[in-house]
């Protein structure tokens, strides 16, 4: 049986688009000899689809899609996945389904057993799992067809009591099909394979996983499609971040044979190098799937906003991109040249706009208010806000979208000014923490310099009064963010913190403007998700809760 695993950048809802794109490569793998072709999870609707699913005309719309794929679908099988409604009496209303496709009728209909409701899933909120679970018989080979999650266990740490695949080994299958939508994360790559590795092996079969790329708003899919022997070894690994259509042939012996030279790696990538791929295709992906192409951001001069305009220069062009200077009476001459060295290496666009003339208009509207009171975080304020009403009002006039550029440790800790630098319509690297953004711009440097090196080696500051750092306000990035990531990412508590040698006073400090700042928060744009856990759908805090850990 030869099988071709299509792994395809979806947009959700764009039914007309996602339809195309699935018959285009049917048609494709039918001219290429293929039994069947796999698409990923929810392929259809595009995934996730949240509270589109609890509209009757969403689903609707996704089966009258399913009946054009299947129309074509002939000399040739196809598995594709989309919401379903439950017909059963008691459960909820949709189902996470796959059809099984052959000769223009759907044959087979298989529902997600194991639904996942941690970090960014909330699959329960709208799907019934499933409890029946059956081969797929087809040219003479039993298929056990599962949908993601229902492969994501481990004998040393199972997730769920019952595993569809511990019901299906006993039907005696040929193989094993997953297919997937599975978030990127910088990590996740070597936790996927483990995983998928550790079932083949389990249950002795060979094992052809499909993943999805592209991203949706903050989520970003990054392929990395499988495929493994029924010893669990890996024998092939789909480009990450690319679309692919591979090709492969189960054997009678169970042994998978393929055409194409094998892409499985050596080594792994390294996590700047992934996380860099995933933004470039998440900038690209939110303007492409929104419909704009020009992006605008105010460049200072430092390390943040050099990293987030070169990444969308890449990402969109640079002729789509909108660098504006935005100098304050505290700007140094150096900032200036740095951002404007930065431009001429990408070849951007830019526009000088200073702000000293408006900030002292409102301070002067402000004084009988402010009564001579000392200058303090007011005014700071005031500059950041300045400038964010500019760089809207040159969106409004041209059709820019403005790319936030915060990073995660001042996401963290709230050092970011709320309708001031925390504006913009995505951020870019609000999951990358102030010591990663170093590496990203060593990286982006790697083969010529693009992001001045003295934007790489002097203090950060956000440059809101005399001579400021901003070491001034906050510990060391080295120091900040591993307690960041032990608090965040790790989930570990201040005394655990502690525990592992950090500085009590500088772990309660840190834990404690984290959980203030959470109401900024919740009011900041939408973050490209590159962590195992980022702020916003994945992470969720009470704005007025107590507890500091």
């Amino acid at each position: 049986m030869k099988i071709a695993l299509a792994q395809l950048n979806y947009h959700i809802g764009n039914f007309e688009s996602n339809t195309t794109k699935i018959i285009d490569h049917i048609h494709k793998a039918k001219q290429n000899g293929a039994d069947l072709v796999v698409f990923a999870e929810l392929c259809v609707s595009g995934y996730p689809s949240r509270d589109f699913l609890e509209f009757d005309e969403f689903i609707d719309l996704c089966e009258d899609s399913a009946k054009k794929i299947a129309a074509v679908c002939t000399d040739i099988a196809c598995i594709i996945g989309l919401p379903t409604y439950n017909h059963k009496d008691e459960g909820k209303d949709l189902n996470n389904s796959a059809y099984f496709i052959e000769n223009g009728q759907v044959k087979a209909v298989v529902n997600k057993a194991l639904l996942p409701n941690y970090d960014v899933f909330d699959e329960y909120r709208y799907f019934e799992p499933s409890t029946e679970f059956n081969c797929i018989e087809f040219k003479g080979k039993k298929i056990a067809l599962t949908i993601c999650e229902d492969l994501w266990n481990t004998i040393e740490n199972p997730l769920y009591i019952t595993r569809p695949m511990d019901s299906l080994i006993h039907q005696q299958p040929d193989v094993m099909i997953n297919i997937a939508a599975s978030p990127f994360a910088y990590n996740h790559d070597e936790e996927r394979i483990a995983i998928l590795s550790d079932n083949a092996s389990r249950y002795h079969l060979p094992l052809l996983y499909v993943n999805q790329i592209g991203a949706q708003t903050e989520l970003i899919f990054d392929g990395g499609s499988l495929v493994f022997d029924n010893t669990g070894e890996l024998i092939d690994e789909l480009p990450y971040f690319e679309e692919n259509l591979a090709y492969y042939t189960l054997n009678d012996d169970a042994s998978i044979s393929f055409d194409h030279p094998s892409t499985v790696k050596a080594e792994r990538p390294a996590d700047i190098e992934q996380i860099h791929q995933a933004i470039i295709l998440g900038i690209r992906d939110y303007f492409h799937k929104s419909g704009f192409k020009q992006a605008i951001l105010g460049l200072s001069g430092g390390i943040d906003s050099a990293v987030v305009c070169a990444l969308a220069a890449e990402a969109l062009g640079a002729e789509n991109v909108m660098a504006v200077l935005l100098p304050s009476r505290f700007s140094t001459d150096h900032s200036l040249k740095d951002a404007e060295d930065l431009v001429n290496n990408l070849g951007c666009k830019s526009e000088l706009v200073p702000i000293k003339n408006i900030t002292e208009a409102i301070e002067t509207a402000l004084h009988p208010q402010f009564n001579n009171l000392p200058f303090n975080i007011a005014e700071e304020n005031i500059q950041s806000r300045s400038r964010a009403i500019l760089l809207m009002a040159m969106c409004n006039k041209f059709g820019y979208i403005l790319l936030n550029t915060s990073n995660k440790s001042e996401a963290a800790v709230g050092y970011g000014t709320l309708y001031g630098d925390m504006c913009g319509g995505i951020s870019v690297i609000g999951d990358v923490y102030k010591t990663q953004v170093f590496e990203l711009a060593r990286y982006i440097n790697r083969n010529q310099e693009i992001i001045p090196i003295n934007s790489i080696i002097k203090p950060p500051s956000a440059e809101l009064r005399p001579d400021q750092k901003d070491t001034d306000s906050l510990p060391e990035y080295d120091i900040l963010d591993k307690i960041l990531a032990e608090y965040i990412e790790n989930r570990r508590s201040s005394s655990d913190i502690i525990k592992m040698g950090y500085d009590e006073a500088t772990v309660r400090r840190v834990i404690r403007l984290t959980n203030l700042a959470e109401h900024k928060r919740y009011q900041t744009p939408p973050i490209l998700r590159v962590s195992p856990k980022a702020f916003g759908m994945g992470r969720r805090m009470p704005i007025v809760g107590k507890y500091l850990s």
